[in-house]
């Protein structure tokens, strides 16, 4: 019963949009996911997707890539990311969700022994275009969410805490933010995120951190293959 984490799989079953646009390494990605998954993913693990799932813009659209990616091993707790616009309201998206898929939102998931919690976050202060104005309150929304999330998992009996978030929940040249605050107050042993695909992931801080571990698990900077958190 491993853990696995991946996020950006940006399918696009029902509709046409070529990812390689954004670099030679996205040609044929959804055939590079499905391939390393089915490798190394088994029937009874749990993979965490961390965001921007599908780019269809209403939830039928994405119907395709839902269960595209339920007929995938395992089982699979999802987060939404900024591409997300499919995901309406959390009744509506629970409702039509194909078995094996289970989203988060303001709660979390239960898998033996640990409680996944997330939320998308947001950029965060310190990162290169945050606009106070535009981008603050929906960064303490977030905050917020997040913190419900935890909230319900501290309530069960779960001993072990693994957030996923879509955006970093720092700056990239930073290590500290209302996200980061609240995983170590809450005792949270790993988080995982995505989001970024330009050059600027280099960096991105992974590894140990007042004792809260990060990971980066964007499609393409992983080789488009599942990464394992726990064994």
């Amino acid at each position: 019963m491993a853990i696995h984490a991946i996020g950006d799989l940006h399918l696009s079953h029902g509709l046409d949009k070529p990812m390689d646009i954004f670099g030679p390494e996205w040609a044929g990605h959804t055939e590079k996911i499905k391939e390393n998954w089915q490798r190394v993913v088994g029937e009874k693990d749990l993979v965490i997707v961390v965001g921007d799932i599908s780019w269809a813009m209403h939830l039928y659209e994405a119907a395709e890539d839902l269960r595209w990616l339920s007929d995938l091993k395992g089982t699979k707790v999802i987060v939404r990311g900024n591409h997300d616009y499919w995901w309406s309201s959390i009744s509506k998206v629970r409702k039509e969700l194909p078995p094996s898929v289970f989203a988060l939102q303001n709660d979390h998931f239960v898998w033996g022994d640990y409680a996944v919690c997330g939320t998308r976050g947001w950029i965060c202060p310190g990162e290169e275009g945050f606009d106070s104005d535009r981008d603050q309150k929906i960064y303490l929304r977030e905050a917020q969410r997040l913190r419900l999330s935890l909230e319900s998992a501290v309530r069960s009996s779960s001993s072990t805490l693994i957030v996923a978030i879509h955006f970093p929940p720092f700056p990239r040249r930073g290590r500290q933010s209302a996200f980061t605050k609240l995983l170590e107050e809450y005792g949270v042993a790993a988080c995982v995120f995505g989001h970024i695909h330009d050059s600027g992931r280099d960096y991105i801080f992974q590894g140990e951190s007042n004792g809260v571990r990060y990971y980066f698990a964007a499609a393409d900077g992983i080789s488009f293959t599942p990464l394992k958190l726990v064994e």
